[in-house]
């Protein structure tokens, strides 16, 4: 395993843990914070192992960060 590949797992357990501590904002600052990362994370992956494995980690991403994606896709609904 190289090195994007170890820290796109260690970012996938820091944003597990981070989703099972409480929150007053609903979670949306780290939320900020993860997508801030893991975005940079997922280029990172992608230059190192190639497209395939970067939109698998992307698509993992994706699933954590759900609510994000929901309401951007509704904003860009919206939008057009």
């Amino acid at each position: 395993m190289n090195t994007s590949l170890i820290l796109a797992c260690v970012w996938a357990v820091i944003a597990n843990v981070l989703a099972m501590t409480p929150s007053r904002d609903n979670h949306w600052t780290r939320a900020y914070a993860l997508i801030a990362v893991g975005i940079p994370l997922v280029g990172y992956v992608t230059y190192e192992n190639g497209p395939w494995i970067g939109l698998l980690v992307l698509a993992a991403g994706m699933s954590v960060l759900r609510w994000p994606v929901i309401y951007l896709t509704r904003w860009l609904r919206r939008i057009r």
